[in-house]
């Protein structure tokens, strides 16, 4: 069998996006948005909300860390029971969202209780696209955005 130059050219090109992935649809590509933290009633718990928007391949949040907490938490959620998580999917081309009534970060054993106003240093870590960090302005008790809801 005689192999023509078009015919190899066509195997290299498919061996190349194999190996380069084509298009990247394998690698996460995050965008973290309407982050907050509602300023808290007491000074040692406060929780954290945000929506992550991934137009590339799926992806894992597997932890948080902060400067305001010794401890962050993920939780999620259902049926007005919460439940600490060990980590949450990031769907490829989807949203992950930690909305109130849903997932949420829970910051434990708070170092200085947040006000209104303050901006708080987070760090979420994702097992493929690794650390992302994010200003979460510090708002309203009862602030509670109606972008999480569109998507």
């Amino acid at each position: 069998m005689r192999r023509t130059p078009l015919a190899l050219s066509a195997v290299i090109l498919a061996a190349g996006c194999a190996l380069t992935a084509c298009g990247g649809q394998d690698e996460p590509d995050l965008k973290v948005e309407g982050a907050f933290i509602p300023a808290p009633a007491s000074g040692d718990m406060a929780a954290g909300f945000f929506v992550v928007r991934n137009s590339g391949g799926a992806d894992t949040l597997t932890s948080v860390s902060s400067t305001l907490a010794r401890q962050v938490t993920l939780h999620s959620t259902k049926g007005g029971v919460m439940k600490e998580q060990k980590s949450f999917a990031v769907p490829a081309d989807g949203t992950l969202d930690f909305e109130r009534g849903g997932n949420h970060l829970m910051f434990e054993n708070v170092a200085q209780k947040p006000e209104e106003g303050d901006k708080v240093a987070v760090e979420l870590h994702f097992a493929k696209a690794g650390t992302v960090k994010v200003a979460f302005p510090v708002k309203a008790a009862t602030y509670n955005p109606t972008s999480h809801a569109s998507h």
